[in-house]
C-alpha cells in the first residue's frame, strides 16, 4: 500500500511540474479572489483618503488633513506636499533663517503660491503631478547636505475639509484656509530635520525624522506638531481614492474630486483598456484573461493612470461611470488584477460614494 501511495505522489508531482514548464509566461496567483468594494471616501466633501490593497482586500482610512509633508524614505532627500488639501510652497529669496521672514517680506509671494487660481505659473509651487518620485520635481527642492544651502519656504497650508451642506450631485473639495507656515528642512544624518512656524513666529515646531524604509514616506502634521502614520507599508497598498491637485494645460494647477492614484512609488503599474463601440465594456472586462495582458502598456512613472478617467461628471445621464473602460493593475508584489468602476454616487445621487470591482488574473 505504501508503494502505491509513493508512486501516486511521484506521479502527481511530475504532472504538476510538467504543467509549470509548459507555461511560458507564469503569473503569480494573488491571495485575493477579488471583490466588489465600496471605498469609504466619506460623501460629497470627500474627507477621507482610502488606501486599498487588492491582494488582501484591505482598506486603510486617513483624513485628508491628517498630514502636511511626506519625507521620502529612499536614498535621496525629497519632500512632498499634501496635494489633497491644495497645499503649495514657494522659495523665499535670499533667506536662510526662519527669523528673517515676516508678513512684509512674503506679502507679494502669498499672491503667487496658490492652487487653482487659473494662473499657469502656479505649477512651480506644486509637486510633479505624475508622482514619479524620487526623480520627479518637488516644490521644495531636494534637501542638500550643507544646512546653509537649504532655503526657507513659504508654505500655503491649503484648505480645511468643508463642513457645510452640499447639494445632491455636487462636491466641495475645500473649506476655510488653513493659513501659512514658514518652513526650512535640513538633513539630519540619514534623515531630516524640520523647522517650521507661523509667519509671525508663533507655533514653532522642530522635529527630526528618521527614515523608515518599510514605507514610501514618513509623514508629519505641521499643524498638529507631530509625526503621523498615513500610508500602509510600501508593498501593502495599490490604489488610493483621494482629492488631488492636478494640472490643466494653460490654466495651471486645479483640484479634482473622485481621483484614484496608484502606488507607483512602491512599484505598482497599471494601464487603461478602452473598449471600442459597439462592443460592451462589461463583456470585455468579464472575458479579459491572463493571456490578454499587454506588458508593454503598463505605466509605472505616473500615479494618474486611473486618475479621474473612470468617471464622467457631465454625462448625458448626469453623473456616471464610463462603461467602455477598465484597468489592468500590477501590484507592488507582482500580482495582476483587472478592475472596473461600477458606481460614482450613492443610490440617492450623492457624490463621494464610489464602487469598484476587481478580480485577480
Amino acid at each position: 500500500m505504501k508503494k502505491i501511495l509513493f508512486c501516486l505522489l511521484v506521479g502527481a508531482s511530475f504532472i504538476s511540474q510538467s504543467c509549470i514548464n509548459d507555461n511560458e509566461d507564469p503569473v503569480a496567483i494573488a491571495p485575493s479572489e477579488g471583490a466588489r468594494v465600496d471605498p469609504n471616501v466619506g460623501g460629497p466633501t470627500q474627507p477621507n483618503q482610502v488606501w486599498f490593497d487588492l491582494g488582501t482586500e484591505t482598506e486603510i482610512l486617513t483624513k485628508r488633513t491628517d498630514w502636511d509633508l511626506a519625507f521620502y524614505s529612499g536614498s535621496v532627500f525629497k519632500v512632498v506636499l499634501n496635494s489633497s488639501i491644495m497645499m503649495a510652497a514657494g522659495k523665499i529669496p535670499n533667506v536662510t533663517d526662519l527669523n528673517q521672514v515676516t508678513e512684509a517680506t512674503v506679502a507679494s509671494l502669498k499672491t503667487q503660491v496658490q492652487v487653482a487660481n487659473f494662473n499657469p505659473a502656479n505649477v512651480a509651487y506644486i509637486d510633479d503631478v505624475n508622482g514619479d518620485f524620487p526623480s520627479g520635481y518637488t516644490a521644495i527642492e531636494e534637501i542638500k547636505p550643507t544646512d546653509s544651502d537649504n532655503a526657507v519656504y513659504l508654505v500655503n497650508m491649503g484648505k480645511e475639509i468643508y463642513s457645510g451642506s452640499v447639494p445632491t450631485g455636487s462636491v466641495t473639495t475645500g473649506g476655510d484656509s488653513r493659513g501659512w507656515k514658514k518652513v526650512q528642512i535640513l538633513r539630519a544624518g540619514e534623515g531630516y530635520k524640520v523647522k517650521s512656524a507661523d509667519i509671525d513666529g508663533q507655533n514653532y515646531y522642530e522635529v527630526t525624522i528618521t527614515k523608515n524604509t518599510a514605507y514610501n514616506y514618513n509623514f508629519i502634521s505641521l499643524k498638529n506638531k507631530k509625526e503621523v502614520s498615513i500610508q500602509p507599508e510600501k508593498k501593502k497598498w495599490d490604489i488610493c481614492f483621494t482629492v488631488f491637485t492636478n494640472t490643466i494645460s494653460g490654466a495651471g494647477s486645479y483640484i479634482y474630486a473622485d481621483f484614484v492614484t496608484i502606488n507607483n512609488v512602491g512599484g505598482a503599474g497599471a494601464y487603461e483598456v478602452v473598449v471600442p463601440a459597439p462592443s460592451s465594456g462589461v463583456e470585455a472586462y468579464n472575458s479579459f484573461k491572463t493571456s490578454d495582458i499587454d506588458q508593454s502598456k503598463f505605466i509605472y512613472n505616473d500615479q494618474r493612470v486611473i486618475g479621474s478617467n473612470w468617471r464622467n461628471p457631465v454625462g448625458v445621464n448626469g453623473l456616471e461611470v464610463y462603461g467602455d473602460r477598465f484597468y489592468v493593475v500590477k501590484d507592488a508584489e507582482g500580482y495582476y488584477f483587472k478592475l472596473r468602476f461600477t458606481r460614482l454616487t450613492s443610490t440617492s445621487g450623492e457624490r463621494g460614494y464610489p464602487q469598484f470591482e476587481y478580480k485577480p488574473l
